[in-house]
């Protein structure tokens, strides 16, 4: 394994770099104002955080589906908008309660197979849509999402609350296949129950329950280290991951696994004495986990195969999201 190549190769990569965005449009926002509600999270988590008494709190998150995978499968991609939301609000520790969507039409029959994967999706993971707007006329193709989802205050899993010493674990479904149309997409879902993707969302809202972790994010666009990236730069720190560590489905080399979207991913931190009960409920609901690394008090997020190590990213010196 050539480590410094692997490192350059994600650093670059598409799913990354595109992050970059994210700066700029935060920075137009100023959450410092006297609001009439309670802003627990705002931009940099998976979900938005908002208050709604000493106990609950509403999940609010929105994903707009990437104009590559909508042209390449416009049914897979009305599918996966559901499933990536689905997963926005797991990864926070709670429950999706309903969704509405832009839909912007240029493309009369790949329209029609968008809301048919929507309907699928709908269906599989059983989140309706409730209402939204459609663009008739568009000048292209569009499917965009927002979710909203319900927690308790006490059981929320962050992105930005990783803590000095915690142990880093990468969970992933590995039962599952490359999509046909569209290479970087690892598809868990598709064949599998209804009971068994929402099972295996549900034990996300146990992690939270039971305080098995302290942060968590769904890996997503990005891939594997570079969600953990994001994770690491709310959180002001840094980490040692060895990648020789990560689970990795058969026949799939590292490089391209690591900028893979899964049906079914997530990165966690915990303390120590919690990642045995933590990985355990994750493998109880087939989602393969291990402990690859440890967070670190700089800021400085390097990976290691084991005998070399390098750089990943230097969140003194650049950043992944900005936020």
């Amino acid at each position: 394994m050539d480590l410094s190549k692997l490192a350059d190769e994600l650093r670059n990569f598409e799913g990354v770099t595109r992050k970059k965005e994210i700066k700029n449009v935060v920075n137009n926002f100023n959450f410092q104002e006297d609001y009439d509600f309670d802003i627990v999270v705002d931009f940099g988590d998976d979900a938005a955080i908002i208050g709604i008494d000493d106990e609950n709190a509403v999940l609010l998150a929105a994903d707009g589906i990437w104009g590559k995978l909508l042209e390449a499968d416009p049914f897979w991609a009305g599918y996966c908008a559901v499933l990536v939301n689905a997963n926005d609000i797991a990864a926070m520790g709670g429950k999706s309660i309903g969704m509405t969507n832009i839909i912007g039409i240029k493309d009369c029959d790949k329209g029609k197979d968008l809301l048919k994967g929507l309907k699928e999706g709908v269906s599989k993971f059983g989140i309706p849509v409730l209402g939204g707007h459609t663009h008739p006329d568009a000048q292209c193709n569009v499917l965009d999402i927002s979710i909203t989802g319900i927690v308790k205050r006490d059981n929320v899993l962050r992105s930005d609350a990783a803590k000095i010493g915690d142990k880093i674990v990468f969970a992933y479904d590995l039962d599952g296949k490359i999509h046909e149309k569209f290479n970087l997409n690892w598809d868990t879902t598709s064949m599998k129950s209804k009971k068994y993707v929402r099972d295996q969302l549900k034990v996300l809202e146990i992690i939270g329950e039971e305080h098995l972790a302290n942060s968590c994010k769904d890996i997503s666009n990005p891939g594997g280290l570079g969600t953990l990236g994001m994770l690491l730069e709310v959180s002001k720190k840094g980490a040692m991951v060895d990648v020789s560590k990560i689970p990795v489905p058969e026949d799939i080399s590292l490089n391209h696994w690591l900028k893979m979207y899964p049906g079914s991913g997530f990165v966690f931190t915990a303390p120590e004495n919690k990642t045995k009960e933590l990985i355990e409920k994750l493998e109880f609901a087939g989602i393969e986990s291990a402990v690859c690394g440890e967070v670190k008090n700089d800021k400085k997020f390097m990976i290691t195969n084991g005998t070399e190590k390098t750089m990943f990213f230097d969140f003194d010196k650049e950043y992944i999201c900005g936020c």
